[in-house]
């Protein structure tokens, strides 16, 4: 959910996307700078978090351009239910990771579901190209962050470091960029993006430590719940229609998490 929280303050924000991520995740670096001077240096993932900040470059410019072009829950399912399938099949290949039948039914209910979700009201060509983008961008720094934060001595410092490198890389260039239209957007917009940018720490932090543990194509598998939420929010907050096939598929998505959870 806290996911899905996220996205959301990201879409109800201002038109201008590349200055609302940017502070987004630069309040997430600015959160996390302290700890630096106090975890261990990630010895063993340096390598990893620079293929990570690439990975992370490709996952919000296409987000960016997705969310600028189509509603939330039109975009948002196919992004977020794209990923595991090609993460699923990249941790089995890159870090073998076990593929257990109850396993393979729960990411096809969930993709199921996400297709379900898409298919009434189906975005833009343009925008649905850029939301399969991000899933793949998703899936890359997915498998790139479970072997990075499995290298390194400690969970934490991998979680601090990454957050570093994505808002002073990513979260800089972007405002860069945009110049003086970022210190407009900033002026009226870095409550939101504070609050979501520590709503980001909590939701990937978490994420990470669990790659670290367990199985990353199941993991990422109940990652993308999030799509249950982000349509609740998308209805409720943001006054966007969810029909009843998108409900469906909701549902169909909920049930492939429950695979997971209790089966896998």
């Amino acid at each position: 959910m806290t996911h899905a929280t996220v996205n959301a303050i990201f879409k109800a924000g201002g038109s201008d996307k590349m200055s609302g991520r940017a502070m987004i995740d630069g309040s997430s670096a600015l959160i996390v700078m302290p700890f630096a001077f106090i975890v261990p240096l990630p010895h063993g993932a340096w390598l990893w978090l620079a293929g990570s900040l690439a990975a992370h470059l490709v996952y919000l410019s296409c987000l960016v351009r997705a969310f600028a072009l189509a509603d939330m829950s039109a975009v948002y399912p196919v992004m977020r239910g794209s990923a595991p399938v090609i993460a699923a099949i990249a941790s089995v290949l890159v870090l073998g990771d076990a593929m257990t039948l109850a396993i393979a039914l729960g990411i096809a209910f969930v993709s199921m579901g996400t297709l379900l979700v898409a298919l009434r009201n189906a975005p833009p060509l343009r925008a649905l190209g850029w939301a399969l983008g991000t899933g793949a961008a998703i899936a890359a720094y997915t498998v790139i962050d479970a072997r990075g934060v499995r290298a390194t001595p400690a969970a934490i410092s991998y979680v601090v470091w990454n957050f570093i490198a994505t808002g002073v890389g990513i979260g800089g260039y972007f405002a860069l960029r945009r110049g003086r239209e970022f210190v407009i957007a900033a002026r009226t917009q870095w409550r939101a993006g504070a609050i979501a940018g520590a709503l980001s720490i909590v939701s990937y932090g978490l994420a990470l430590g669990a790659y670290r543990l367990g199985n990353v194509a199941r993991l990422a598998a109940l990652r993308e719940t999030s799509i249950v939420f982000g349509l609740i929010i998308a209805a409720v907050f943001l006054h966007e229609h969810v029909n009843r096939t998108r409900a469906l598929g909701g549902g169909l998505i909920a049930l492939g998490a429950a695979v997971l959870i209790m089966l896998a």
